[in-house]
């Protein structure tokens, strides 16, 4: 059976956890975001590149018997 926690104090408790975070700066969260977006960027290059080549290896391969 568990135990049941007052709805007050569990509020009370996760302000406490909550203020003992470190919480990034702003200049972090941008940097960090920025760094994102730059290897989202990188992975859908080399992801696109690697596609087309691959599909004009098997239309060559496809190709090749007729």
């Amino acid at each position: 059976m568990m135990a049941r926690t007052n709805p007050f104090k569990f509020l009370e408790q996760v302000r406490s956890e909550t203020s003992k975070v470190t919480w990034p700066t702003r200049r972090e969260t941008m940097i960090s975001t920025l760094m994102v977006f730059v290897m989202v960027v990188f992975a859908a290059a080399f992801f696109f590149i690697a596609d087309q080549a691959l599909g004009y290896a098997v239309g060559l391969i496809m190709n090749a018997g007729a």
